[in-house]
């Protein structure tokens, strides 16, 4: 029997074959595939991952699941208190799924390096929760803060990052909120720093279900 992770990663496969670019329009064909993705990533749960809900490694941890030219799939593990600090996804296309836990993302607009930007939304999903998404435009930028606890989420991310294809990933600082802020969406001002020191990120073996593509 096919393991939902396996379905997922094929069903990213299909709908990240040709994905619209920064700028361009979705496509009908994209929006369905991607609508198909989000329903299976809504299905799936720590324990089709075998997930641990302690581990004894860094305050941030990585679970390499697959890749392709297309796509990136693994796990991220935040012990309680643990934060991704506010960093982008240039050019790239992501849906992000609580495993267990809660976290709190804040998403902003794709920025330049300092520039007027918009926090879209701040909220906390859970297991329960559907997917969270973003594209090369929209929710581009994000911080991920686990929130009473420990927890878990699945990243899906496509193309993934690759830095000699102009798609590094870089790091942010809200420096203050803009004026005229009467709209729901809240405008403020980013500047790009540095890798943040106190943040990094470990490895661990993933230990669920084998994908191949």
């Amino acid at each position: 029997m096919t393991s939902i992770v396996h379905k997922i990663a094929r069903q990213a496969l299909v709908t990240f074959r040709s994905p619209p670019r920064v700028g361009e329009e979705a496509a009908k064909s994209f929006l369905e595939n991607q609508s198909k993705l989000k329903s299976l990533m809504t299905e799936v749960r720590a324990a089709d991952l075998k997930l641990p809900y302690q581990h004894a490694g860094p305050p941030v941890t990585y679970m390499h699941i697959c890749e392709t030219d297309q796509f990136s799939m693994g796990v991220f593990l935040l012990k309680s208190g643990a934060s991704i600090p506010l960093h982008d996804h240039p050019g790239m296309h992501g849906m992000l799924k609580v495993m267990y836990g809660k976290v709190r993302i804040s998403c902003f607009d794709r920025a330049e390096p300092l520039l007027r930007s918009v926090l879209r939304s701040s909220e906390e999903y859970t297991e329960e929760s559907g997917p969270c998404v973003l594209s090369p435009d929209r929710d581009n930028l994000h911080r991920i803060d686990a929130v009473d606890g420990p927890t878990a989420f699945m990243d899906i991310l496509a193309p993934p990052y690759d830095p000699d294809d102009g798609r590094d990933c870089h790091y942010y600082k809200v420096l203050t909120e803009a004026e005229d802020t009467e709209q729901k969406e809240k405008e403020v001002w980013l500047v790009e720093i540095s890798q943040p020191p106190g943040f990094w990120c470990g490895g661990e073996p993933y230990p669920g279900p084998e994908v191949c593509l």
